[in-house]
């Protein structure tokens, strides 16, 4: 499995793009900045985009990726998630007064999107992967997801303050080769991270002791402005397990 980090951030500047994982070359988890770090053609081969939650910083190149590759693919992108995901994303954003219905573009049975519902812990295919989601704890409805194939599994835990049940699946995998979690402000800032459901380093350190022994942990969605004191924070923890990811990063499992 290789695993291309789009977006490491939960904000954006020149120098930060929002949280995207592109899978495989072929599947994206999240798309924060998909249009942003992609080439065309290189956007023309997404086939299916797993939306974790409908927050803008996972979304908000989904609307432009679309249009850019209307015409250009041999059928409609799938966007696949959970039910409530879904119902977020007709209502709010491909609703034809944010932006155009793609579903019914060009018409109902050539639509440029397709909506692929998933349940919660269900496994399900997407092109040659497996995958499953977890509800976690956010402010809206938020699914990690667990992705493998034959040989490596990885957890990816969107947006969330402290859980259990995506912590309770990955101790199940004897494959498990990586976790992918959040940490989005400094331990300064834990009121707001508690508030709006998100991680300091500190509370990061609680959830570690959840996680299975001796997997390597890989940081993203850091908010840009905190960066300096964040990546402090995280040194303080001096646990060789963890690393804070970058955009443009690439990894193989």
């Amino acid at each position: 499995m290789r695993i291309r980090v789009l977006g490491a951030y939960g904000g954006s500047s020149p120098w930060h793009r929002q949280t995207s994982f592109l899978l495989d070359g072929t599947v994206s988890l999240d798309a924060g900045a998909l249009t942003q770090s992609l080439t065309l053609e290189e956007q023309a081969r997404v086939r299916s985009i797993v939306i974790t939650h409908s927050h803008l910083d996972h979304v908000a190149s989904l609307p432009f990726l679309v249009e850019n590759v209307f015409g250009r693919t041999s059928g409609p992108i799938e966007i696949v998630s959970t039910k409530e995901v879904a119902g977020l994303l007709q209502d709010h954003l491909f609703n034809d007064a944010i932006w155009p219905d793609f579903t019914r573009i060009p018409n109902h049975f050539l639509p440029a999107i397709t909506f692929r519902v998933i349940e919660a812990g269900v496994p399900f295919r997407v092109d040659g992967l497996t995958a499953m989601a977890v509800p976690v704890s956010h402010v809206v409805p938020t699914f990690g997801y667990l992705v493998w194939n034959d040989t490596a599994c990885v957890v990816f835990s969107s947006d969330t303050g402290p859980t259990e049940a995506l912590w309770e699946e990955a101790r199940r995998r004897t494959d498990l080769k990586a976790i992918f979690v959040e940490c989005s402000f400094p331990d300064a800032m834990n009121e707001i991270a508690e508030v709006s459901k998100h991680l300091t380093p500190a509370l990061l350190r609680a959830e570690m002791r959840k996680f299975p022994p001796g997997i390597p942990v890989n940081l993203y969605h850091m908010k840009p402005p905190t960066l300096p004191q964040l990546r402090a924070d995280v040194a303080a923890l001096s646990d060789p397990r963890v690393r804070l990811l970058d955009d443009g990063d690439e990894l193989e499992f």
